[in-house]
């Protein structure tokens, strides 16, 4: 287990499942690369969980095609689909110890008991838990029986690995840790890895690829910088990080925003209801003349938030929107900002003004 997988491809085409009058997914395609780290992300309700448990074989699609490789799956059931899975809330066996939990998928595919042992070990060890097959679950911490949930998941080396917020009852120091670890082993064992989260750090930290899903359907799959510096519609771009969005209107090839011509280096794209999307990190404080290729927005401020290593700057445009800005702090720095009452100028360089549709559901 300390060489790559064999990884299997996932192909999903036009899954569709409802409940009644609700499209839990609705007409979803989505392929994954052999040997990906793919992430689900979406609020609650969105559909992810309910994608995920139609490749894992626990809920059968109304209709549409799940292939893993070349074979079809939608008929198979979950035991024979030879995919690890790691559960929310773990699911471990309390009355079986450490070795017992790992070893359980390894017995139910007859494998003999030498065999188990070496195996076991080696997958407590791939998990920072060796020698821990003796305890018993009640003496292990949060972070302790994830890891084991995760051992016993691919104990069986299986090419497809299926997470559902495995870190989420963990506190967040030791999750932000897990996330790495997560992402190590992936890149160690090399299986294919399907994750759902609602956390969008966690996701942007952890993924090649990231499926934005709201409402049954993938609003945008992507990278992860793609996802956070080019979103294809106001949704993504509302649920992934932190946004203002100002009102703008089509000019020839570009848009104009209280009736300046913004400059930007992105497409403009179709439609007539466009948005201009400010991120906080991306405004900068202007003190003299605007740097070349700056867009500038006139504001007044209405608070300043000190954050410790930052701040956060809220200030009104002219035409009443608040927008935030968000800038380091350097010794010395924070008493020379602006207070509030004061009129500021604020920077958007061209590369940072990104203009996306208004496509929200």
């Amino acid at each position: 287990m300390t060489t790559r997988a064999e990884a299997l491809p996932i192909t999903v085409r036009g899954v569709t499942k409802t409940y009644g009058r609700v499209h839990a997914l609705d007409d979803v395609s989505l392929d994954v690369k052999s040997g990906e780290f793919l992430t689900l992300l979406g609020p609650s309700g969105s559909g992810k969980t309910t994608l995920l448990m139609v490749l894992a074989g626990f809920t059968r699609p109304d209709r549409g095609s799940l292939r893993f490789g070349e074979d079809e799956m939608i008929r198979t059931a979950p035991h024979l689909r030879g995919v690890g899975m790691v559960f929310q809330n773990y699911a471990l066996f309390p009355h079986m110890t450490v070795a017992g939990n790992v070893g359980y998928p390894l017995r139910l595919r007859g494998v003999p008991k030498a065999e188990q042992a070496e195996r076991i070990e080696r997958a407590l060890e791939l998990v920072q838990l060796g020698g821990y097959g003796a305890r018993g679950i009640e003496q292990l911490s949060g972070g302790q029986k994830q890891r084991v949930a995760l051992a016993r998941s691919i104990v069986f080396e299986p090419r497809i690995l299926l997470m559902d917020e495995p870190l989420s009852a963990l506190d967040k120091k030791l999750r932000d840790r897990m996330q790495i670890e997560l992402r190590h082993l992936h890149e160690q064992l090399g299986m294919t890895t399907v994750y759902v989260t609602h956390d969008q750090r966690e996701a942007l930290t952890m993924s090649d690829r990231i499926a934005v899903v709201n409402h049954g359907r993938i609003m945008q799959l992507a990278t992860p910088q793609q996802l956070y510096d080019r979103p294809e519609n106001k949704f993504v771009a509302d649920f992934i990080g932190d946004s203002t969005f100002l009102a703008v209107t089509r000019d020839g090839q570009g848009v104009r925003y209280g009736g300046a011509r913004l400059q930007m280096d992105g497409a403009v794209p179709a439609g007539d209801d466009l948005l201009l999307m400010i991120r906080p990190e991306r405004v900068r404080l202007l003190d003299g003349e605007a740097p070349e290729g700056t867009n500038v927005l006139d504001a007044t401020v209405t608070e300043l938030v000190y954050q410790g290593e930052s701040y956060l700057l809220y200030a009104r445009l002219e035409d009443g929107t608040e927008i935030a800005v968000r800038g380091a702090i350097r010794e010395g720095t924070f008493a020379k900002l602006p207070r509030a009452g004061s009129a500021v100028k604020l920077g958007l360089h061209r590369a940072d003004t990104v203009v996306i549709a208004d496509g929200s559901s």
